[in-house]
């Protein structure tokens, strides 16, 4: 039987003007009709240039080499006419980056219709009844309402937009669907909408489907089978529930180990790192009694959408930060998260309701506004993002110290990197950003929070955007800080996971309403809201305590 997709021997090298660089060598894969595949790896593992070949999507700096074989017949060896016929009809991608791939100036209807216009069969043009037809009906199969056809990229939340691009990929429907990392950044809760979609089109309409990701726990929710790539070699493929439970290669056991089970008592206070931690002290500089450093009381922040409409972003929300603790404020997209820290911080003004620093009130501005975000500091989503690409890395970090006029300037600059455990920091000091790996960006942003020698940190999801084994290091890192400097932490997340690696205790957020708080065990292992039940249900791994209950 011919297999819908078949690699043989296939390496792909990427000339430049350094020489040629082997991105791609020897990979043989197969995936059968209506099968799924998952193919897992770091960035810079080669996963994505292989999903690229497969509709020779790379650039022309790429050789490709071996053989591309889509129902029997090599992609390689294909005329453009014939290629461009079997793009989208016979095979299609749902590309990383939602709100990148999409035009910003486009309806997305009008973006889904496209390829449906210039790729349908010679003489059979549709009608734009048909069209609008088409797309109804597509958007239906991805459950999204027909009214949002006539919506643009920007109105839709990011699972919306995931939706869209697999639409899209359903356009002409193809038999096979390239699926590179959709699910990435996506809260908990749309992760597994996006999931469910992609495995209920696999079973209604039998499309093979290829998905890529670095999260191991994603692509065993989905696939069959999953295929481990290191270095742009394939290491080990095997059925997903094999892999899951007993890696083989150290690189499958590595991003195993990088997004723990909530539950599993092995990965409590224990970040996948390289690095010891060091131990607990023996004394924690916060308790219950003393006052906590930052406290919100009964804080209301409301906008007005277009229509005048009252929006109540954070409605009545009291939270507290002690010292030398994490507290972990976890919730899915839009449910007040972000609008509360940057209250937090002095960024957006309450409707009412005190932010208490130290027992203090937060000054609304001047010098006691300056000397309070001096004591905490903002980490970034993005490092891309928050970093000037054209500043070194000691104008990075220099600029806070710059700001509020501290002598030594230099020294100040070596003891953040060397903090934020970038060492030797002189190594460090002149390059720029798209000079350093994912991970050491985000290190960099740690730096400048940490120049100003902070009491707390507030982290808007500090590993979102970051590789798994990179994830664990940076969550390393934050408890070495609280263990080693008594540093606080807020940290902002939709990765449960995340809480149950670091967290002391657990706010869950919800339309505006911290609806659960406690400690990690109290929140996480014994639930009591019906929203926080729904975001561990939601976990593609599952709980250590459903695991169990299941076997």
């Amino acid at each position: 039987m011919t297999a819908l997709l078949e690699l043989k021997n296939l390496g792909v090298t990427y000339r430049t003007g350094g020489g040629d660089v082997p991105a791609v060598r020897g990979v043989d894969l197969r995936l059968d009709a209506g099968g799924t595949l998952g193919v897992a790896g770091e960035s810079g593992s080669g996963k994505s240039t292989v999903a690229m070949s497969v509709l020779r999507l790379l650039p022309r700096s790429a050789k490709i080499t071996g053989e591309v074989l889509l129902e029997g017949e090599d992609v390689n060896e294909m005329r453009w006419g014939r290629l461009r016929a079997v793009r989208w009809a016979e095979a299609s991608v749902v590309f990383q980056g939602a709100m990148h791939a999409l035009n910003p100036v486009r309806r997305v209807g009008e973006q889904i219709a496209e390829p449906i216009r210039l790729h349908a069969p010679e003489g059979k043009t549709p009608s734009e009844a048909q069209v609008r037809a088409r797309v109804t009906e597509l958007l239906e199969q991805v459950d999204l309402p027909r009214s949002r056809a006539g919506a643009y990229p920007h109105e839709l939340s990011g699972g919306q937009k995931q939706r869209v691009m697999i639409a899209m990929a359903l356009a002409c429907e193809p038999r096979l669907v390239i699926a590179d990392e959709p699910t990435t950044a996506l809260d908990v809760i749309v992760q597994a909408q996006v999931l469910s979609v992609l495995s209920k089109l696999v079973a209604e309409r039998g499309i093979g489907l290829v998905m890529i990701s670095h999260d191991l726990s994603v692509l065993a929710a989905t696939c069959e089978r999953i295929a481990v790539m290191y270095d742009g070699e394939l290491v080990e493929e095997r059925p997903s529930a094999e892999l899951m439970s007993s890696p083989r290669h150290e690189h499958s056991k590595a991003l195993a180990a990088a997004f723990p089970t909530v539950g599993d008592p092995v990965s409590r206070y224990a970040p996948a790192t390289a690095t010891p931690l060091p131990p607990e002290p023996e004394e924690r500089a916060g308790s219950e009694e003393d006052a906590p450093l930052l406290a919100a009381e009964n804080l209301h922040v409301t906008f007005r959408d277009r229509k005048g409409k009252r929006i109540h972003a954070v409605d009545g929300v009291h939270l507290e930060v002690r010292r030398d603790e994490i507290v972990a404020l976890v919730g899915q997209s839009g449910s007040g998260k972000t609008t509360l820290a940057r209250t937090l911080l002095g960024l957006q003004k309450p409707d009412s309701g005190t932010v208490r620093y130290a027992g203090k009130p937060v000054p609304s501005g001047g010098a006691g506004l300056r000397a309070y975000r001096r004591e905490v500091q903002l980490v970034l989503q993005d490092p891309t993002s928050a970093l000037n690409p054209a500043h070194t890395v000691y104008e990075a970090v220099a600029e806070g110290p710059r700001i509020h006029g501290l002598p030594n300037e230099r020294d100040i600059v070596l003891s953040a990197l060397e903090s934020a455990e970038l060492r030797p920091p002189e190594k460090y000091l002149g390059r720029l950003p798209h000079e350093l790996s994912g991970g050491q960006r985000q290190r960099v942003v740690i730096a400048g929070a940490l120049a100003l020698e902070p009491s707390l940190l507030l982290a808007d999801e500090p590993v979102a955007s970051l590789d798994a084994s990179v994830r664990g290091e940076i969550l390393a890192l934050l408890l070495r800080l609280r263990r080693r400097l008594g540093l606080s932490a807020l940290v902002i997340t939709h990765d449960l996971g995340l809480a149950w690696n670091i967290a002391d205790r657990v706010a869950v957020m919800f339309r505006g309403e911290l609806v659960e708080t406690g400690t990690v065990e109290q929140v996480l292992l014994d639930p009591r809201h019906e929203y926080t039940k729904s975001l561990l249900a939601a976990l593609p791994g599952g709980t250590a305590q459903r695991t169990a209950a299941d076997r």
